[in-house]
């Protein structure tokens, strides 16, 4: 590390705290909005991790966790700098919506244009000055809609590095998943960035224990990286964990009716083929068919809206051997 860094034409010098705002864009009320980058850097050298949350702005767990970090004084590294970004996408979380006020997927445009719609515009701004100064990722997600997803990070399949800190993270699962083309995972990746994106919960919706996971992660992850001694902060947790169960393999089971959806399953319970694991109904009292698991496996993520039509994605499991 070099005695001064300088973002967006600040310079932060060593044992130095500052907070910078990303400001591309104002409303069409010609208010302007800020994007809050909470930057902290050690007096000594080490790696630089970027924190960040609220890339789709209705996945309000993912703010929590970033937002607990900085609150409780976790992301002041001994070594190295900590950059949290707890709400990437702020436009989108003024009002809860996913997506830009453009209509677009913030993560369907990385790494963008600067002569592109307002979400490629930020995505490109956001590849241009930020992530160019880390060496790793922490990107913290919920499940969209009304999917709630068990607490997992998602890496590259072969990608022994980002297996190991996946390990180290101590999330109940770790899925080896293609990359989404024009997401900021992938966009991060190609620039030689380790990326671990976590899943955890569901969107509009704030879960004590997934937080507390992705937090014990974040520390985990700094710890093993030499960033800062958690030791302490982490005792408690190390009686809870177990090792994490890779799923290299999974499939969605979908609706084969429209209907009334009921479940009674445990997420993350492994499951055997033919199990009971749901029910759909009319509402009239007419028909109720079963649903049961096509195969033996791990269930980590459940779509929990009551109503559903045929063939929507009900429930993502594993694909155990």
């Amino acid at each position: 590390m070099h005695n001064n860094i300088e973002v967006l034409g600040k310079s932060i010098s060593q044992g130095k705290g500052l907070q910078i705002n990303l400001d591309i864009a104002k409303l069409h009320t010609r208010t302007k909005i800020e994007v809050p980058i909470i930057i902290e850097r050690a007096t000594e050298p080490g790696p630089t991790i970027l924190i960040t949350g609220g890339i789709h702005g209705d996945e309000v767990n993912g703010v929590e966790i970033v937002r607990k970090l900085v609150a409780k004084g976790y992301n002041k590294p001994e070594k190295g700098m900590i950059i949290c970004i707890p709400v990437v996408n702020i436009f989108g979380f003024l009002n809860l919506s996913r997506e830009f006020p453009d209509g677009r997927d913030l993560n369907r445009v990385f790494p963008g244009s600067n002569r592109g719609s307002l979400a490629s515009i930020f995505a490109y701004n956001l590849m241009k000055e930020i992530v160019p100064l880390a060496d790793y990722c922490l990107d913290f997600h919920t499940g969209g809609a009304n999917r709630f997803n068990a607490a997992q990070i998602r890496i590259n399949e072969g990608d022994k590095e980002s297996l190991e800190l996946a390990k180290i993270f101590e999330a109940p699962f770790i899925m080896q998943s293609k990359q989404r083309e024009k997401s900021y995972r992938e966009s991060a990746i190609k620039l030689g960035k380790k990326v671990l994106l976590f899943e955890g919960g569901k969107s509009q919706d704030i879960n004590k224990s997934i937080t507390q996971i992705g937090v014990n992660g974040a520390l985990k992850v700094m710890q093993h990286l030499g960033i800062r001694d958690f030791k302490n902060e982490l005792a408690q947790d190390a009686e809870k964990t177990v090792a994490p169960i890779i799923i290299e393999k999974s499939k969605w089971i979908r609706a084969r009716y429209s209907g009334m959806f009921r479940t009674n399953i445990v997420l993350g319970k492994l499951y055997n083929k033919g199990d009971k694991i749901g029910s759909i109904s009319d509402p009239f009292g007419y028909f109720e068919r079963d649903i049961k698991a096509p195969n033996k496996g791990y269930i980590f993520c459940l779509n929990e809206a009551p109503i559903v039509n045929k063939g929507d994605a009900i429930i993502h499991m594993s694909v155990e051997k």
